[in-house]
């Protein structure tokens, strides 16, 4: 196999091509050939926020590659593309494109409140995205998705007990080179992306990225009286980023990154009484492209997201001095026809199924800023003791505005609340990595953490007629997280380690009940304690590499948001302990030199320990299996954490061939997870059975006179398999399902 070489015609037209888009005078670029190394490549990351190779480093990490990820993403799906594609991660969302929940090795959060906070954290270009609303942020242009799994407190702090998803974007560099995409796909989809960078003068370069996607709606409405052919299930996404780098000299350099994200889509499309009663299966009529909405004309979702950051380095010599400053806002606005049906009990029209009430409810964030702030030195390889120590400040601001309206009345609004919340956190951290010998190194660090949040929410308008009221809430603690571990060199060619680390999830509030009944709540801070130990080895011909790790985490005062029920109500509250353990595998093999198999399986046993807690269980129809105390609450202990998967693997394959002056290839991979309960009590039909999809990708590569092109056919969810993904549990038998079939073709050229 071969890389193709650049030409000097291809010389001629990237250097016009940069000139036109970035407006500087272009000076020549050298013309290079480059064979591809057949074997396993070095993985470079920055889990420890050094630049590593992730065989030296002693924690469970995946690195997903920037053609991973364009495979992944060539469907127009969101972020939740990642989930099941490496170990012992789940992502979901009910809240649609717009609100990615995380879990990693069962540990999550089902709220879809835009106060809920997580226990995964989401770090995009240095800065940490806080709200759940902000981590929907687009994944365009990147260098690689690092998935940190297990607590990574020491460096990463708060809200990071399951571990972070690190997402890192490609830089400028001196170097020309640009990329543009085109696809077109089922359901009239279309997705473009545009990425050109390169020396502006000779310590200033710059790179701009872009992406455009949109879907046709493709759902029909079929409830009397409200027939609409493709009402539901479109989007438009525009998304961008601008960066310059100063390099002015070898000791100092300045990265400032611009990004924005203006989307519109429908909010998540919920489906009445698609469960049969007395199993989890979906009803026998059931059609995908079909709903029965009497709302289904305001379904709508609007989100608008900005930021900036500035990151600054200076090698001192025996020291690096790095800042990063992080600035974040949002404003989204959504309604959705919660019900999944038509009219309702009380009239002489409803469906499908039984529809005890209307309910058209929304969310809106009018204002969100986030401002981060870290500041760090770490040494440079003085010897056998390396070690970094920092600062870190984070504040945010935000008003939630919880809405509801009026079905019968064309939608009127007739209820709101409004709630601040302000949130101030800051922390000092050091870590260390010690030789002990040759082979034997010792790794630690130690975070001191302030959290405070304060509180205030006001009832305006009842949906009911209530009084309108106010009230206030405020939680802090203050929290000592870190890490331990040992790593050893057993060969050349395998690493072992063994690591023990705590981390926490600062408290929480919880006030999305105002609208209907009241009184916030709150929990306090979650701790977890992990030990985990693992090897890293890759064969002596470098043809094949496997990662392995057994854990086991114990969480005290989990954090667990009671979400639904009769009522639909959400409650914060704090479960005694919850346990979890498994293992974890992710290797790739090169049969040969145009064959290659890559795979990964985790296993994940979840249990909530905590016979006092109860929940409130279905409001209607469904069948629960734990047993009900007296007052009517569900009890949870020793229940699976919800949307906790026992098994997710996925296996990928991909064959070469060069044809004429080109290549020929072949790529499919399937992903799977088994069943999962989609809320903390039990029940027969709000569980998701075993999941299995596939993609597949048929391409050809080929270079020409001014750039590298490809042309490719693919499809996702290829068997067009129909799983409920979760489910709406306070009205009726309520669900949604996960992404159809689709197929698609795309062009790519690659300028350099």
């Amino acid at each position: 196999m071969k890389l193709f070489g650049r030409t000097t015609l291809a010389t001629s037209v990237q250097a016009a091509l940069l000139s036109t888009t970035l407006g500087y005078s272009a000076t020549s670029i050298a013309e290079e050939a480059q064979e591809e190394v057949v074997g396993i490549e070095v993985i470079q990351v920055t889990a420890r926020k050094r630049t590593e190779n992730v065989q030296d480093v002693p924690i469970a990490v995946s690195a997903l590659s920037t053609k991973k990820m364009e495979i992944l993403g060539s469907s127009g799906m969101d972020v939740r593309a990642l989930s099941g594609k490496v170990p012992s991660l789940l992502i979901e969302s009910s809240f649609g494109r717009t609100f990615p929940r995380f879990y990693i090795r069962g540990l999550g959060n089902t709220d879809f409140d835009l106060l809920a906070s997580q226990p995964v954290s989401l770090v995009y270009d240095d800065v940490v995205l806080e709200n759940s609303l902000t981590k929907g942020m687009p994944m365009f242009d990147l260098e690689r998705v690092e998935v940190l799994r297990g607590p990574q407190g020491t460096l990463f702090g708060r809200n990071t007990t399951a571990g972070i998803i690190k997402v890192q974007s490609k830089k400028p560099t001196q170097d020309f080179d640009a990329s543009v995409s085109a696809s077109v796909g089922s359901y009239g989809s279309t997705d473009f992306r545009l990425a050109v960078g390169g020396g502006l003068t000779d310590d200033l370069s710059a790179r701009v990225s872009l992406l455009q996607q949109d879907r046709d709606d493709w759902i029909d409405n079929e409830a009397p009286g409200f027939e609409a052919k493709d009402e539901l299930g479109g989007y438009s996404e525009t998304a961008g980023r601008i960066q310059l780098l100063w390099e002015p000299s070898d000791k100092f350099n300045a990265l400032f990154n611009y990004h924005f994200r203006d989307a519109e889509a429908d909010a998540r499309v919920f489906r009445a009484n698609i469960i049969k009663p007395g199993t989890n299966d979906l009803v026998s009529d059931f059609d995908r492209e079909v709903v029965y909405h009497d709302a289904a004309s305001r379904n709508n979702q609007t989100i608008e997201m900005s930021g900036a950051s500035l990151k600054l380095s200076y090698d001192m010599g025996n020291h690096t001095l790095t800042s990063v400053s992080g600035y974040e806002s949002a404003e989204m606005f959504s309604v959705g026809d919660i019900d999944g049906g038509y009219g309702a009990s009380f009239l002489p029209y409803m469906g499908p199924g039984f529809i005890p009430f209307p309910s058209e409810t929304g969310a809106a964030m009018p204002d969100h800023k986030q401002i981060t702030q870290e500041i760090r030195v770490a040494s440079n390889e003085l010897g056998q003791l390396d070690y970094q120590f920092g600062f870190f400040y984070f504040d945010e601001d935000l008003t939630i505005n919880n809405l509801s309206f009026d079905t019968l009345a064309n939608g009127a609004q007739n209820g709101i609340a409004v709630q601040n919340m302000q949130t101030t956190a800051w922390a000092v951290f050091g870590s260390w990595d010690y030789e002990l010998s040759d082979k034997l190194s010792l790794n630690g660090g130690l975070r001191y953490s302030n959290d405070e949040r304060d509180w205030d929410g006001t009832l305006v308008q009842s949906p009911f007629g209530a009084p309108s009221f106010s009230e206030k809430s405020s939680v802090d603690d203050s929290q000592v997280s870190g890490d331990l571990s040992l790593s050893y060199k057993w060969t050349d060619e395998t690493n072992v380690y063994a690591r023990i680390a705590r981390g926490y999830r600062a408290p929480s509030i919880q006030g999305r009940n105002l609208l209907f009944s009241g009184n916030a709540t709150t929990a306090d801070s979650e701790t977890v304690l992990s030990g985990e130990t693992g090897f890293k080895t890759v064969s002596a011909d470098n043809m094949a590499r496997l990662d392995g790790a057994i854990f086991y985490y114990q969480v005290s005062d989990q954090q667990l948001t009671a979400v639904g029920g009769e009522g639909n109500l959400a409650r914060l509250l704090n479960a005694d302990k919850a346990v979890g353990y498994g293992f974890e595998l992710d290797g790739e093999w090169f049969i040969n030199a145009d064959l290659v198999l890559t795979g990964s399986v985790s296993y994940n046993n979840t249990e909530l320990q905590d016979g006092s807690i109860g929940v409130a269980p279905c409001g209607g129809g469904c069948t629960v299996t734990d047993t009900i105390r007296g007052d009517g609450q569900a009890i949870i202990d020793g229940n699976p954490l919800p949307q906790s998967p026992e098994w997710i693997s996925n296996i990928a394959l991909r064959w070469s061939k060069e044809v004429q002056n080109g290549e020929l290839y072949v790529y499919s991979d399937w992903s799977y997870r088994s069943k999962v309960n989609f809320f903390l009590y039990e029940s027969t039909e709000f569980t998701g059975d075993a999941l299995l999809e596939g993609g597949i990708r048929v391409g050809y590569q080929w270079s020409g006179e001014s750039a590298d092109y490809e042309v490719a056919a693919f499809g996702r969810n290829i068997t067009d398999e129909e799983q409920l993904t979760g489910a709406i549990d306070f009205n009726n038998l309520t669900g949604y399902v996960n992404e159809p079939v689709f197929w698609g073709l795309e062009f790519k050229a690659d300028f350099y």
